[in-house]
């Protein structure tokens, strides 16, 4: 009888304990991405496209705050923005916002070209944020 009340409690037990052994394969921990000269290379490209873009079409009033924009490396002037405000820059620098023309008034631009140079004012306002 007493073997009878016993099975039930030792079975979970040898369960709990078999389960709680540790395992002798090694850990597997995820290494954090190494940054390839490929994609420091692609980075700098970038910037440096923007740079070259926000000269031809950006500068004239965000180096200045014409109109009301905003200064390119004063943090405190882009404080105010949206919480998605990565997106919703992109989509007002390619369409216009307010007294701001698409593109900078640069129809010829395209889609990269504007978003490389929003990435350039990013770096220079903002250049502790890592940036993808």
């Amino acid at each position: 009888m007493l073997r009878i009340l016993l099975v039930p409690f030792l079975i979970p037990v040898i369960l709990l304990v078999a389960c709680a052994q540790e395992s002798d394969a090694p850990a597997v921990t995820a290494k954090p991405a190494e940054k390839t000269a490929h994609a420091e290379s692609w980075r700098d490209d970038q910037l440096l496209e923007g740079q070259e873009t926000y000269q031809a079409a950006c500068a004239s009033c965000h180096d200045s705050g014409e109109g009301g924009a905003p200064v390119t490396g004063e943090a405190a002037d882009w404080s105010k923005r949206s919480d998605l405000w990565v997106a919703v820059l992109s989509d007002h620098a390619a369409k216009g916002y307010l007294d701001m023309p698409g593109k900078g008034g640069r129809a010829d631009l395209s889609k990269e070209s504007v978003d490389a140079a929003l990435e350039y004012m990013l770096q220079k306002t903002f250049p502790e944020l890592p940036r993808d």
